[in-house]
């Protein structure tokens, strides 16, 4: 049961939240944890602008950054004696949730962890929720595991822009 456990991980509260609720079932199982981050075209573009007095390459700086959360997160499950490898998608082949999905059948996952913020109304429909399309799309079984009351007090905070609201 749950032997292969597949982690998308990006960094934020909620992502070590699923990264520790996933350590915690692999000791349980005796299972293994595949943890995977993708560099997709928003994280590019947001590096883009992040590093825009800065000459240097940033698809590489964005690998780096994405290499350092995978260790860090292999070196979490270690501690905890649970096996782990890790793997960074930057291929740009798709959107998040279709690159997880796709990583989860060919490593054949028995499970997909991912922490998420639970967002509801305009903040969801504006940011999208790859937790929810993998939810939805995967054709293994997925765990959802919900921000801690920090993170969700974070996203209450979304608001758009002042103008994007026509009003009626």
């Amino acid at each position: 049961m749950y032997q292969k456990i597949l982690v998308p991980i990006d960094g934020s509260s909620t992502s070590a939240r699923g990264l520790a609720e996933a350590i915690r079932l692999a000791k349980l199982t005796g299972g293994r944890l595949r943890l995977v981050h993708v560099i997709d075209e928003l994280s590019f573009a947001l590096a883009m602008d992040a590093y825009s007095g800065y000459a240097g390459n940033w698809l590489e700086e964005l690998r780096k950054d994405a290499r350092k959360l995978l260790e860090d997160a292999r070196a979490e499950a270690a501690a905890a004696s649970v096996a782990s490898d890790a793997v960074l998608l930057d291929s740009f082949r798709g959107a998040v949730h279709d690159q997880v999905i796709a990583e989860a059948v060919s490593s054949e996952a028995d499970l997909i962890v991912i922490g998420t913020h639970g967002r509801r109304g305009i903040g969801r429909w504006v940011m999208g929720s790859s937790a929810e399309h993998i939810l939805r799309m995967s054709p293994v079984p997925v765990l959802l595991v919900r921000a801690p009351e920090s993170a969700k007090a974070e996203s209450e905070h979304f608001t758009l822009p002042s103008g994007m609201l026509a009003s009626q």
